[in-house]
């Protein structure tokens, strides 16, 4: 797993967005950075002196960590989260008392307020769960970038990591799910009120569907690659993906998502769904167009102009969610290759272009490919074939499909043995 980027520059949590976040395939909610808690004053008449410094050494390594300029890489912090996570899990065991004496503090990156403090050890699990959450979408992210190949020609993203990209995805999701059906209800509803919008609700759902549906995403890609794939089964994966992305966009609707992390996750999700419909309509055009009917032939057409519209509406969204900040960068060669561009001038101009081109595997370079392509010669053939009022002015509607993929069965850890019952009677 790859280094830790885009954190606060000290330990002490003080903001800090970076101007630029490289190339995306995943999106990554900015990640939400712990400051330094003190146990001590909290905990050393209630517990032992023992549990209270190995809580203290357990925190303070993911505050080191995570206040590292990468030094430290995903894996490590994740491991860090999962060792404090079932010593962390003793200051709530049996509705301990324990879970109000300590307050946390994190750092937000989506909320207006640059940090909430809680003195609730609910809050600082959803916390751990949502970081865990956010490496394994940065994960995901690092092995859906292309890498150059051993043959030297157009990088490319190999079949494996995008099947192990899908598992990390789902466990993104599994912890999301976690957060919202076995976390949030038990935090009191004056704090709910007040949790940063990071941690609220619909953003956590929207990451969930926004987990799934990537994976579904790369699902399609799969079985484009795969010459046993019928047009059934993408048109499916493809409807799935835009319920998925639907489902995402709902849950962000109303949140105060204004300033840089929180706009750019809007327009990502905006982004995918929009996308998400032009893969679905060019499916669902083409299988329509399989019939033998006039009225067959016009909905077909319908559903491929829809197709078309939504592909060009998706690339003006990707340059909105690209320019907005923190800026996405897409690298000079993807953009040079995907463009056809040769002249040395032009070359040196295009060297941090913040623009989204459909990327070099996958989905959107096939569907960005084909869906103008086949239009446009189903416009010309079926106009020759039939009047105008033969033809569907507005697009037919998709099959609903129930949604396959879900997350993770993820389950908070036991509590650490180190919770011994003279522990917690002491803490009580």
């Amino acid at each position: 797993m790859g280094c830790l980027v885009s954190t606060p520059k000290d330990s002490g949590g003080n903001r800090r967005r970076p101007a630029n976040v490289g190339e995306i395939s995943v999106f990554v909610p900015g990640l939400r950075i712990p400051k330094p808690v003190d146990f001590s004053p909290s905990l050393t008449d209630h517990v032992s002196k023992t549990l209270v410094e190995r809580l203290s050494a357990l925190r303070t390594r993911i505050v080191v960590m995570a206040g590292q300029e990468g030094g430290s890489t995903l894996a490590d912090l994740q491991q860090a989260l999962e060792d404090y996570l079932p010593f962390l899990l003793g200051l709530v065991k049996d509705g301990s008392p324990l879970q109000h004496k300590v307050q946390f503090v994190w750092v937000n990156q989506e909320d207006d307020a640059e940090e909430t403090a809680m003195s609730n050890a609910w809050y600082e699990v959803l916390s751990v769960l949502h970081l865990m959450a956010s490496l394994s979408l940065s994960q995901a992210n690092l092995l859906l970038l292309p890498r150059t190949s051993a043959d030297g020609y157009q990088p490319k993203i190999s079949e494996e990591s995008r099947r192990t990209s899908i598992d990390v995805l789902l466990k993104a999701a599994g912890y999301l799910d976690c957060a919202v059906r076995q976390v949030l209800p038990l935090l009191p509803t004056e704090l709910r009120r007040g949790l940063p919008v990071d941690l609220t609700e619909g953003v956590l759902r929207a990451l969930c569907l926004q987990a799934l549906g990537q994976g579904v995403d790369i699902q399609l890609g799969l079985a484009i690659d795969s010459t046993k794939a019928t047009l059934a089964v993408k048109r499916r994966l493809a409807c799935e993906m835009v319920k998925y992305w639907q489902q995402a966009q709902d849950n962000l609707t109303n949140l105060p998502l204004s300033n840089g992390w929180g706009e750019k996750h809007r327009f990502f999700v905006k982004w995918k769904y929009i996308e998400a419909k032009a893969a679905a309509y060019y499916y669902h055009g083409l299988i329509l167009d399989e019939g033998n009917t006039e009225k067959s032939h016009g909905m077909a057409l319908a559903a491929l102009q829809a197709a078309d519209e939504f592909l060009k509406e998706s690339k003006k969204t990707s340059d909105a969610f690209n320019t907005a900040p923190p800026l996405s960068r897409v690298a000079a060669a993807r953009f040079l290759s995907s463009t056809a561009v040769s002249s040395s001038s032009t070359r040196a101009c295009c060297t941090d272009l913040v623009i989204e081109n459909p990327p070099l595997w996958g989905t959107m370079k096939y569907l960005s490919e084909k869906i103008p392509k086949d239009t446009s010669s189903k416009v010309r053939i079926n106009q020759d074939l039939y009047s105008h009022d033969k033809i569907m002015e507005t697009a037919p509607t998709l099959p609903d499909f129930a949604l396959a993929l879900k997350p993770d069965d993820y389950q908070l850890p036991p509590v650490h043995i180190s919770w011994n019952d003279e522990n917690v009677n002491r803490g009580q």
